[in-house]
């Protein structure tokens, strides 16, 4: 990566948060003084600390070492691009909605298609709708 974690997107995110330098050095476990050094640029974060500050500023490693916050904008998915990877040894599950490499137990997992079933069952809670086959 280009860059490093930036005083100045600490301080951003802190403050879209509503937290106060004290409220993040308490959920981080450092001083008050160590997040007012990392704002004005006196000191950078350990390295140990980025994961616990990306956590406490609920952003990715990638978004803070890029000082850009993403947005989804995608709202909805393609179910019917959904792809279907299943592990030969414990019978996990992961699906994609795109293109990648997957491997569990140390195997490289190949895309599976998809079968045909009547036994789809789909329920509506709250407004949300469930989809699973009873086995």
């Amino acid at each position: 990566m280009d860059s490093y974690v930036t005083g100045q997107m600490i301080k951003k995110i802190r403050e879209s948060k509503k937290y106060t330098q004290k409220d993040l050095a308490e959920i981080i476990s450092v001083s008050e003084k160590t997040i007012s050094k990392w704002e004005t640029q006196k000191g950078l974060p350990d390295i140990s600390l980025l994961e616990p500050l990306a956590k406490a500023l609920g952003v990715s490693l990638v978004e803070l070492f890029n000082g850009e916050i993403i947005k989804n904008q995608n709202s909805c998915g393609n179910i019917l691009k959904t792809k279907f990877y299943v592990c030969p040894i414990c019978g996990n599950i992961i699906t994609s909605m795109g293109d990648g490499v997957y491997s569990c137990c140390g195997v490289k997992l190949i895309m599976q298609e998809a079968e045909e079933t009547n036994d789809l069952i789909i329920e509506n809670q709250d407004g949300r709708l469930f989809v699973h086959i009873d086995c």
